[in-house]
């Protein structure tokens, strides 16, 4: 049976988010990938930056296997493992930056802030959170096609919906985490750079 999955909106965005990682990740160390659904953006980045060692995870066992056919090969993916971001301890104990694409607004808030308390305990000083998807910015959506998007979401799940990018900075300097960089990126979407303070 084929396990591995794949996402047209993986296959569009991992060049553009590629080149944002390439500027702002560490040159080596371990990279968390929460959420790593088909395993396609990790695939990637992985072959880019082989100096990096990744760590992708995710909820979904499915998810899991689909990532396991993406990476079956490259020496520096560890294997895929299973991370709730709600459910602590976490099976990662230290992490030199977390990655994240596209979770956030398919998931209730707790998941945001838990996403960036768990990030604030695993990196250091200097360490990187990066955020990839649609926000609002000061309290408007960006573009009709996010705010089309966002009524769907809360169609779907009242505790979905696309995130202020205000308050997922502030709950993220609450766990010691600084904007660094708000990247414009393709369909509407963006690439938020937080690092850990010292």
């Amino acid at each position: 049976m084929d396990t591995q999955r794949l996402a047209a909106s993986a296959e569009r965005n991992r060049g553009p988010i590629l080149e944002v990682l390439r500027r702002v990740l560490p040159p080596g160390g371990l990279v968390l990938e929460i959420a790593s659904g088909t395993g396609q953006h990790v695939s990637h980045f992985a072959r880019a930056l082989p100096l990096l060692r990744w760590q992708p995870s995710d909820p979904d066992a499915e998810s899991r296997e689909s990532v396991r056919a993406w990476v079956e090969g490259l020496g520096n993916v560890l294997a895929p493992v299973e991370l709730n971001v709600l459910k602590r301890p976490w099976p990662v104990a230290r992490a030199d930056a977390v990655v994240c694409i596209n979770m956030i607004h398919i998931a209730p808030w707790a998941c945001a802030e838990a996403l960036v308390s768990g990030a604030g305990e695993l990196v250091g000083a200097g360490g990187v959170l990066f955020l990839y998807g649609p926000f609002r910015r000061f309290g408007r959506h960006t573009s009709l096609s996010n705010e089309a998007f966002d009524a769907s979401l809360r169609g779907s799940d009242p505790d979905w919906g696309v995130r202020d990018l205000e308050a997922v900075v502030e709950i993220a300097r609450a766990a010691g985490f600084g904007l660094e960089e708000v990247v414009e990126m393709p369909a509407n979407n963006l690439s938020v750079v937080m690092r850990k303070g010292g």
